[in-house]
């Protein structure tokens, strides 16, 4: 996750309680008592994103992962960061009931079939009962910008790039309700942080990222704190020397397919004895794009013109 999973447990932290109302469905009131730290906590750090709770009368924990995708090893991971935090528990209060534990993954990118709702790790042998640890799985980047807005709060739409309908006119109104909505200008900064970092992800392709950064520029005092921060300074130089790049890049493009047709022309003109058809070199050019330009020149080496001539009038055979 690196730069992503940084960020968001940063932010997160500092909005605890809209993270937890999301995650409790039972109309009843919800009091955040804090991020919990122990000495497991301190070996190991993800853990650091478990809550605990009191829903109504009863103590609860809730964990949260935030996952890149939905990998294989997630289940196993999230069987491990349970076992830890239960023991932590345990030896935080000895003789005291642990509160009951829900753990969350929230996924930020994947497949585009539906993922489950709850995933599992099963320890139990097959054929017996179910033992082991089940968790939800909150795919977040397979929701709507409706479903992220119904969720009412400013945090969950630093997720908004990952949805599947994200569009630049829906990041300008979002960058519009983070300006009205934090806080302080240092919230609002951290939270265009998050927002920069989940449109790099960009699961559905839909290049935002480039749309952010020009809205921000559009913010002068946004613009020069944002660019102290190193990865945030590297994303708005990448994104200034894009289009330049990929100018750079098409021409560069144009001008090697142009070098090469040039030259395997010339090699098919001293073969055969004439120039190329357009037919021909169409397929010179396109041959030398699937299979490579040194398999072309041997066949133009390598092959009397009857059968040259022939070669080119097949299908490519990739």
């Amino acid at each position: 996750m690196g730069d992503a999973d940084i960020t968001l447990r940063h932010i997160a932290r500092r909005f605890p309680d809209d993270l937890a109302c999301v995650f409790v469905p039972e109309d009843r009131s919800v009091e955040v008592l804090g991020w919990i730290d122990t000495q497991v906590t301190k070996l190991e750090r993800r853990l650091d994103k478990a809550l605990r709770l009191r829903v109504g009368a009863e103590l609860r924990v809730l964990h949260v992962e935030f996952c890149f995708a939905l990998r294989d090893d997630v289940p196993d991971q999230m069987f491990e960061y349970l076992g830890f935090l239960f023991s932590a528990l345990r030896r935080e209060a000895p003789g005291a009931p642990v509160p009951p534990i829900e753990s969350v993954a929230v996924v930020l990118s994947g497949r585009r079939r539906r993922l489950p709702a709850t995933g599992k790790r099963r320890t139990s042998w097959r054929g017996r009962p179910f033992s082991g640890a089940h968790f939800r799985v909150d795919a977040v980047y397979q929701r709507t910008m409706a479903e992220l807005r119904a969720r009412g709060s400013v945090f969950w739409l630093v997720f908004a790039p990952l949805t599947r309908d994200a569009t630049a006119a829906a990041m300008r109104e979002v960058v519009a309700e983070i300006s009205a909505r934090a806080a302080t200008v240092e919230e609002r900064i951290e939270l265009y942080t998050a927002l920069l970092v989940m449109a790099a992800i960009d699961p559905w392709g839909h290049n935002l990222r480039k749309e952010l950064v020009m809205l921000m520029e559009d913010r002068e005092t946004e613009k020069k704190l944002l660019r102290t921060i190193p990865i945030i300074e590297e994303m708005l130089a990448e994104a200034e020397q894009e289009g330049a790049k990929v100018a750079a890049q098409e021409a560069a493009r144009a001008g090697a397919q142009k070098a090469i047709a040039e030259l395997l022309g010339r090699l098919f003109a001293r073969r055969v004895g004439r120039q190329p058809t357009a037919e021909e070199e169409r397929s010179i050019v396109e041959r030398a794009q699937a299979i490579g330009p040194g398999e072309v020149e041997d066949a133009l080496l390598d092959l009397d013109s009857d059968a040259l001539v022939r070669w080119l009038a097949e299908p490519i055979r990739r």
